[in-house]
């Protein structure tokens, strides 16, 4: 976990309230992934486009 990314902790408080995987059609990306790249954007204030690989 690198620092900045979501505790096990505020995991468990936000994950309930995201959808499901769909049943049909392509798997999106893990939404944890997703929810600490959206912190990250914000808190740095970068473009999308510069966010990390990882």
């Amino acid at each position: 976990m690198a620092r900045g990314d979501l505790s096990s902790e505020e995991w468990a408080v936000l994950e309930p309230l995201l959808p499901a995987q769909p049943v049909r059609g392509g798997q999106w990306r893990d939404h944890r992934q997703v929810i600490n790249a959206i912190c990250w954007v914000k808190r740095t204030g970068s473009p999308w486009r510069d966010l990390p690989e990882r």
